[in-house]
């Protein structure tokens, strides 16, 4: 039982004649001077199949011309445009308004059923005054917040443009710039948006545009109400210089009573105490991301509570384990355990100590004492028992002595001379002069001052006895 235009007059009362369409802003376009053309029972719906009304226009400049698809029966029950489907009043899909209003869908698909759930939308149509929609829509409730927020509140034009050139596409394109289509790259054939059907997006099922928005929704930001049944207070941002107290007290005081508002100037911002919790719940559900004052969007958050408050100050002033800032260097590591102390990371020093002696047995315990000088080359080391050599004379005492002052002579044992000394002197050949004057010179010799150093013994520079005596 076929309803279309080419079979014959069956039902021919049930075609679809209309003066105006149902067409949404942005399909209407921005120019208020539009040209239509209207043919009567010009097409068949393409959602019931039934002759309707086709009206074709063209919305703007450097646009494509754009036509009803479906009848205004099927556009009704919906409350959609008949050129996009999109929802009236929201712009949204359809799938989208109703995941939102928590509707499901109650048009049948079967040729049958279908032309008699028509039938009766026309009768129910035809009766009611068009100032609220039908069917399942009207009995709706009231628009939720994932609703307001998703909803288009302006025109997008950018959907009337033209198609893509093919040929430009192609490389075969003589038009230029006369061509009334895009020369632009096409789109990704892979991309869901790529494929829509008009039936998936008037019925609302597996819509690719309102599975994208959908999909926007749940990445949103949302108020997460506290825990803490005590905190009344809501804290709104971005006031400005021009909002008053009187304001926010008129626009806040229909969710509940309040008991204070303390506004900050210079913050810019405020804080609502409402009396209730259940009047803040209210208030913040109503006002997050929707409330508009003196032209300014406010920011609502929910305070904070006075014993949380002291908690984080003092966990604030512990240390806290806080991510690394990404492109600065990380913290030096510690030191080793040889250079804890070491603050200009010198290399440590070689004991120039000889090795400790080795402990008297048990028995014989005595105090260890330094080696004899006899059994020590050299003078001896610091450190072992033996103080410290005495500090040098002042300057100005060396300025008034011109002999250098040397350290007096150590008394070293027969056999061992000092380091550094000079060899003894050679031994003198016998004298051919008599007894006599042998014993003369002893005596003489005798008198004579002791010899000191080895420079003042007059043998080493070269001279005899005998010169010494003229």
């Amino acid at each position: 039982m076929a309803t279309s235009k080419g079979a014959n007059t069956y039902n021919r009362l049930n075609w679809e004649e209309a003066d105006f369409p149902v067409l949404c802003q942005t399909c209407l376009g921005d120019n208020p001077y539009i040209r239509m053309t209207k043919e009567k029972f010009g097409k068949e719906c393409k959602i019931c199949s039934r002759p309707f009304t086709v009206f074709r226009w063209c919305p703007g400049s450097r646009m494509r011309f754009k036509k009803t698809e479906v009848c205004q029966t099927c556009s009704k029950q919906k409350n959609v445009c008949q050129t996009c489907l999109l929802d009236l009043e929201f712009g949204l899909p359809v799938q989208v308004r109703d995941y939102a209003l928590n509707l499901k869908d109650e048009i049948p698909k079967s040729e049958v059923n279908r032309e008699y759930y028509s039938q009766n939308m026309e009768r129910e149509i035809a009766n009611a005054d068009g100032s609220q929609p039908f069917g399942a829509l009207g009995k709706a409730p009231t628009p939720g917040d994932l609703l307001m927020k998703l909803a288009r509140t302006t025109p997008y034009y950018k959907r009337n443009r033209p198609h893509i050139c093919s040929f430009w596409v192609k490389g075969e394109c003589k038009r230029g710039e006369e061509c009334p289509y895009r020369h632009e790259k096409p789109t990704d054939p892979d991309d869901p948006l790529a494929d829509q059907n008009i039936k998936d997006r008037y019925y609302g099922a597996n819509d690719p545009v309102a599975d994208k928005l959908l999909r926007r929704a749940s990445a949103m930001p949302k108020l997460e109400t506290p825990e803490d049944k005590t905190i009344t207070t809501l804290y709104v941002g971005n006031l400005g210089e021009k909002i008053t107290e009187k304001e926010l007290k008129d626009h806040f005081y229909q969710y509940g009573e309040i008991r204070s508002i303390t506004l900050l100037t210079k913050q810019q911002c405020a804080f609502i105490q409402f009396t209730t919790r259940q009047a803040a719940e209210l208030a913040a559900e109503k006002a997050f991301n929707k409330l508009i004052l003196s032209g300014r969007r406010l920011t609502i958050k929910w305070g904070r509570s006075q014993a949380k408050i002291s908690t984080n100050t003092s966990k604030d002033t512990e240390m806290k384990n806080l991510e690394p800032v990404p492109g600065l260097p990380e913290a030096l590591p510690a030191p080793p355990e040889e250079l804890a102390n070491n603050y200009f990371n010198l290399p440590a020093t070689p004991s120039i100590l000889p090795p400790a002696p080795p402990l008297p047995p048990p028995g014989n315990a005595m105090p260890p004492y330094p080696p004899p000088l006899a059994m020590m080359q050299g003078p001896p080391p610091l450190g072992l028992g033996f103080s410290l050599p005495p500090p040098p004379p002042p300057m100005h005492f060396m300025r008034q002595r011109s002999v250098s002052i040397r350290p007096p002579p150590v008394a070293m044992p027969p056999g061992l001379r000092p380091p550094g000394s000079y060899p003894p002197p050679p031994p003198q050949p016998p004298s051919s002069e008599p007894a006599a004057s042998t014993s003369s010179e002893d005596s003489s010799t005798q008198a004579k001052p002791a010899i000191h150093y080895p420079s003042q013994d007059p043998q080493r520079m070269g001279s005899s006895g005998a010169a010494t005596k003229s």
